[in-house]
């Protein structure tokens, strides 16, 4: 049905069919978990909403999440999505961002149309949740990419699941129950009520999905094996097997870490190392470098094109083994998932139904899944 909903919204008979339409299609139909439609639609119709109320901003969630991934993987310089290349490396970089720009520019026509659809005041509401979800999800973005830009490994596990709350858990499941609840009718109350469980939700998800990118099988998980760390990202694993390791095990985890991927490009890091390798022999060949200075010059150069290796990456998957790091973070995620099971208990205001069902199986699902 969402899907149906989002080629409904994709322009027919356009010029720009080809080079972009077609094209925005495709993480959409690629094989997907349906997740933040799927609590959109149950948090409405467990509150008594209506299906057709719900469906169109279940399927702008989708186009934002599909925006966002296709952003994402060009930032982390992903390989692949769902069980096949990423777009950028599909078609490149600048098709690539177009396509998730232009995904967000196609979301808005469905929530201009709640006016009609639904009323004023909670086409407005929605609109307005979707703005926090777009400015919360760019600023938890924007903290992870800084501590990547400055090589930030001082961080407590709060600075972990703060930036994981704005990052994923707001447009991954606090708008959407928030918006099936408003589109519902729901109370201030009930909205809050719902944000705190989607929260934890939120959290026990990222930290899964953590794991599993360690510790999964690739044609399950649908993305590449210990993607986390060939791009160095910051995860609550890592944060915990940093602060487990020795003195010297630290330094060396660091290090590795700060260097880049091997397929990395690095505009800056390529001038300087193309420059040294031109000026170097030349400056030897007229006698103005001794030995030594050629020595250290060399590994200068050395040291500027180094990347990770295959090697680096199964030595931190060993330090994280060794300071049982997946089994902290399946704990932690566990407890998050806990958490927000007893919320849904406690509700007396949601009557059981197959859709409150539907919120139980997604809070055993965050946890028990394998992609």
């Amino acid at each position: 049905m969402v899907l149906d909903e989002i080629r409904a919204m994709v322009p027919q008979g356009s010029r720009a069919s080809r080079v972009l339409y077609d094209l925005m299609l495709d993480y959409p139909m690629r094989d997907a978990k349906g997740l933040r439609p799927a609590l959109c639609v149950a948090a409405c119709r467990a509150l008594g909403g209506s299906l057709e109320g719900a469906l169109p901003s279940a399927a702008v969630l989708e186009l934002y999440h599909n925006a966002f991934l296709i952003h994402d993987d060009v930032e982390d310089r992903s390989e692949k999505r769902r069980d096949a290349l990423t777009l950028q490396r599909l078609h490149g970089v600048p098709i690539a961002v177009n396509v998730g720009d232009a995904m967000l520019a196609l979301a808005l026509q469905p929530l201009l149309d709640n006016m009609h659809r639904l009323d004023m005041g909670r086409a407005l509401r929605i609109l307005e949740t979707v703005a926090v979800m777009a400015r919360e999800s760019a600023e938890g973005q924007a903290v992870e990419l800084d501590w990547v830009r400055h090589a930030r490994w001082d961080l407590t596990d709060d600075d972990y699941l703060a930036m994981v709350d704005q990052k994923t858990g707001w447009y991954s499941f606090i708008a959407p129950v928030r918006i099936g609840a408003i589109v519902a009718g729901a109370s201030a109350e009930v909205l809050t009520a719902l944000h705190a469980f989607a929260g934890a939700l939120g959290a026990a998800f990222q930290i899964q999905d953590d794991v599993l990118n360690l510790q999964g099988r690739e044609a399950d998980y649908g993305k590449e094996i210990a993607g986390d760390l060939w791009e160095g990202k910051h995860t609550l694993i890592l944060l915990h097997a940093l602060r487990s390791m020795g003195a010297a095990e630290r330094e060396r985890a660091l290090e590795i870490l700060d260097r880049p991927r091997p397929d990395t490009v690095d505009p800056a890091r390529d001038d300087l190392a193309g420059r040294l390798r031109r000026i170097v022999p030349a400056l030897a060949e007229e006698g103005h470098l001794d030995a030594t200075a050629r020595r250290r010059l060399d590994a200068l150069l050395e040291d500027v094109t180094r990347t990770k290796t295959r090697d680096d990456v199964e030595w931190l998957l060993s330090q994280i083994d060794r300071h049982g790091s997946l089994g902290y973070a399946r704990e932690v995620a566990r407890a998050r998932a806990s958490a927000a099971g007893a919320m849904l208990s406690s509700w007396s205001w949601m009557k059981p139904s197959v859709h409150r069902a539907v919120l139980q199986s997604l809070v055993d699902y965050v946890i028990e899944r394998e992609r």
